[in-house]
């Protein structure tokens, strides 16, 4: 991936978006930091074209945002969908979830990105078998 600069009141926000998240974003955050998802790799937040993205998986160009009340009202609405847009046309995906569903849902949140991102049923199982091997089966 191309390294685009970001400026530094982005680079400042994200750091502050960093240190200062939603019980939802950190409740995501603690299932898929650390390749605990698939293992799948997510950055937060992350500067993307112009937007700080909650979360984003570079590799499968995989972008989720999670969303408060204040994304339901209309001005909010058009900027998000502009948003998502601009950011399809750079070969990302966003998933959008409200912070309700990531409270109360975190499993079906979890399955829906995984789905997302492309991995199947097999890929699941390949990854829980090798997440379950023990030290001795991973020597050559």
């Amino acid at each position: 991936m191309t390294h685009i600069p970001v400026p530094h009141p982005n680079r400042q926000f994200a750091r502050k978006m960093r240190r200062d998240m939603t019980p939802a974003e950190l409740k995501l955050w603690n299932e898929i930091r650390a390749h605990r998802l698939m293992g799948l790799s997510f950055k937060r937040p992350m500067p993307i074209a112009g937007k700080i993205a909650d979360f984003a998986c570079p590799a499968k160009r995989l972008i989720i945002e999670i969303d408060g009340a204040q994304h339901a009202e209309a001005g909010h609405v058009q900027a998000d969908r502009r948003s998502d847009t601009r950011l399809g046309l750079l070969g990302w995906t966003v998933l959008r979830f409200w912070n309700d569903d990531v409270l109360r849902d975190i499993d079906g949140v979890c399955q829906h990105i995984v789905t997302a991102a492309g991995l199947a049923a097999e890929d699941a199982a390949r990854y829980a078998r090798s997440s379950a091997a023990t030290p001795e089966e991973h020597r050559p």
